[in-house]
């Protein structure tokens, strides 16, 4: 029997996001009714603009002052699509002193204070749900803080930001060099006007920390994720990884070690092979593949962001907490009885491209593999071209650590015969 009286939603932010999730609450209202067992509804938008016209929405429930809205003390839900560090953290926190429990879509704070706020949220008895802060509208978190709750995680890996994504899959398949192809991107708004963030690969390690911590139930901080952004990447790099039958992605990346004493979490472009099932994510979709004990290979891919399909995601979360708020019970917290260390990336271990511009002349090979293996770096394959008495050498490793490899190319700088380090980039998916 459905009851009556509405669960009221505050909603904080009304932009791309925001006003999509406030059209959805409006226009599928009898069917999110009908599967919460109550009517929603909106009870009040924060704004920083209350003067921009928002269709769809009674501007009598607009406000500026987002601090009242969530003291109400009627509020049910409030659902956070503002971003940022501040006043999001605040309004938060205020919101489960208030009774309320919190859907969230801020992958910055969650990545630098989700541990905080899940102990604000289960000393209240509330909840916090975020599927929307990581990949949009896929469904990824759920499924693993529910689905594979039972299942032992060893590996998350994928594509989790569209405009990188974009940017490298256009210099691939086009040619194009990498400020022609952000130019591109931004032309069609996949990129913003300041794309450090995610070019950079800021935005990504933030949804890595929260991957990593949901994955091996420990406590992964945004700080602990090791970062490396893509502007760096050449058309060259992608000649070397077509002839390697590869494509290259930025990837972030959360594994278990394999004695399963600690993990690692980072970001980085990275070679991987065309047989992976990343290689062929296209355009500004995202992708992530997990790997676990029982379930085996899983990949989930959709839409990573958006207006309509993160607020698909928000609406999923909406849904989860109204029901548990008519239950008078809250979802799954924070897991982090596992409380493994977090790796230092010189002690991860994959494999290497290196491409070194080096002499033309007898020899140069042979001391090149000398300093590898005073290093204890293994060759698998070499190539070298040479003309007018400059040539380029092009090593691909056997699976070595990051600290080895570090190394290896310190040593080859000082070669007389390497007249430069043109690019090193990891080999991962194999």
């Amino acid at each position: 029997m459905m009851r009556t009286r509405p669960l009221k939603v505050a909603l904080l932010g009304c932009g791309v996001v925001g006003s999509e999730v406030a059209r959805i609450m409006t226009t599928h209202a009898d069917d999110l009714a009908a599967r919460i067992g109550a009517p929603v509804e909106l009870a009040g938008v924060a704004v920083r603009r209350p003067s921009r016209v928002r269709e769809g929405i009674d501007p009598a429930l607009v406000t500026t002052d987002a601090t009242a809205l969530v003291k109400r003390g009627d509020i049910d839900v409030v659902v956070e699509v503002i971003g940022g560090i501040e006043p999001a953290r605040s309004l938060i926190t205020t919101a489960f002193e208030h009774g309320a429990s919190v859907v969230s879509a801020n992958k910055a704070l969650l990545a630098q204070d989700g541990a905080a706020l899940h102990a604000i949220a289960d000393g209240h008895g509330k909840d916090l749900y975020y599927e929307a802060a990581v990949a949009g509208a896929i469904p990824l978190i759920r499924p693993l803080r529910e689905s594979l709750a039972g299942d032992k995680i060893n590996r998350v890996m994928g594509i989790v930001n569209g405009t990188t994504n974009f940017i490298l899959d256009k210099m691939d398949t086009t040619g194009a060099g990498y400020q022609e192809a952000l130019d591109e991107a931004t032309a069609l708004g996949y990129a913003e006007a300041d794309p450090t963030a995610d070019v950079e690969g800021f935005d990504a390690a933030a949804k890595a920390a929260i991957l990593a911590g949901i994955a091996f139930h420990s406590r992964v901080r945004l700080d602990d994720v090791y970062r490396e952004g893509m502007t760096e990447v050449t058309a060259a790099d992608f000649a070397s990884a077509k002839n390697m039958g590869c494509t290259i992605k930025l990837l972030a990346i959360c594994e278990r070690a394999a004695d399963g004493g600690s993990v690692t979490a980072r970001v980085h472009p990275a070679m991987i092979p065309l047989t992976h099932p990343l290689a062929s994510v296209r355009g500004a979709y995202n992708a992530v593949f997990v790997e676990s004990d029982a379930a085996g290979q899983l990949m989930f891919y959709g839409p990573g962001a958006g207006g309509a399909p993160t607020a698909s995601a928000v609406l999923g979360d909406l849904v989860a907490v109204c029901r548990n708020r008519l239950a008078g019970s809250t979802g799954p917290g924070e897991s982090a009885y596992a409380a493994l260390p977090v790796s230092p990336m010189g002690e991860v271990v994959t494999r290497y491209h290196i491409s070194l511009d080096v002499a033309d002349k007898p020899g140069v090979l042979a001391q090149v593999a000398t300093v590898f293996a005073e290093h204890g770096v293994s060759i698998d394959t070499v190539r070298q071209q040479g003309k007018d008495g400059e040539a380029s050498l092009v090593v691909v490793t056997h699976r070595a650590s990051d600290a080895s490899l570090t190394g290896t190319v310190e040593a080859l700088r000082n070669l007389d015969t390497v007249r430069g380090v043109a690019s090193i980039m990891r080999v991962e998916g194999e």
